[in-house]
């Protein structure tokens, strides 16, 4: 397996700001003249893990009751947000959006994970919440979502229940808290480099340069001097 620099992302799909700053890295990353040696490993995080699964508020009661925030500040907050999120091609629909627990989404993450399909997982997770307004606690969506982005119906119900995903979500976060994670996104780049928030794309440029420089010095390329002669290749050439 080839040795590549790890990326690491912590977030929560609740977080509006973590789906942008997923836009922001990815654009820079699709720049990067060295982005076949990264890999990009999704990291669970809850910024409150006392909402209840089954919904009771909107996006903004939440704010208001819990963040002690008037009417005009959450509104003005969200509707700044939603322009944010334009400004990179996402359409957010903060009044439709279903404002549960995020523990089983995480579950689905960290089975996504093991199949590599962390990547696909955020991403559907992050348009199911923002601009579909659907349930990320029902275990049914979840189901479905899963099996949009390839996932098996039954091996995936079967993660919600089984402990071990709720284990590698309570790792995460205690892991993140141990590198200095204090709010999503939190960005490490080979746990030499942080980038916090979602910051410009320009910003996450700079420090894949820096953090890679680094780690390629550590990690040189092998190239050989080939004196070729006879051989065989897979396809069954042999000259």
């Amino acid at each position: 397996m080839e040795n590549k620099m790890k990326v690491e992302i912590w977030s929560d799909v609740m977080c509006p700001f973590c789906y942008i700053g997923k836009r922001n890295f990815e654009a820079a990353l699709e720049q990067f003249t060295d982005k076949n040696h990264i890999e990009v490993v999704w990291k669970s995080y809850q910024l409150d893990p006392t909402i209840p699964e089954v919904p009771t508020d909107s996006y903004q009661d939440y704010l208001i009751k819990n963040k002690g925030m008037s009417a005009e500040q959450v509104t003005s907050m969200l509707d700044n947000v939603t322009e944010s999120a334009k400004q990179v091609g996402l359409d957010y629909n903060l009044d439709k959006a279903v404002m549960v627990n995020s523990i089983h989404a995480h579950k689905f993450i960290q089975f996504a994970k093991t199949k590599d399909l962390g990547d696909q997982a955020e991403e559907r997770l992050f348009l199911a919440f923002f601009t579909e307004g659907k349930n990320i606690a029902d275990l049914d969506t979840l189901t479905q979502l899963g099996k949009e982005i390839g996932l098996d119906e039954t091996e995936l119900q079967t993660a919600f229940t089984d402990d071990q995903y709720a284990y590698f979500v309570k790792q995460d976060i205690q892991e993140g808290q141990h590198v200095g994670v204090r709010g999503v996104p939190f960005f490490v780049l080979d746990r030499k480099f942080a980038v916090s928030g979602a910051q410009p794309s320009e910003a996450f440029s700079e420090n894949l340069e820096k953090a890679f420089a680094k780690w390629r010095e550590q990690n040189p390329e092998v190239k050989l001097e080939v004196t070729k002669g006879q051989s065989c290749t897979p396809d069954g050439v042999c000259e």
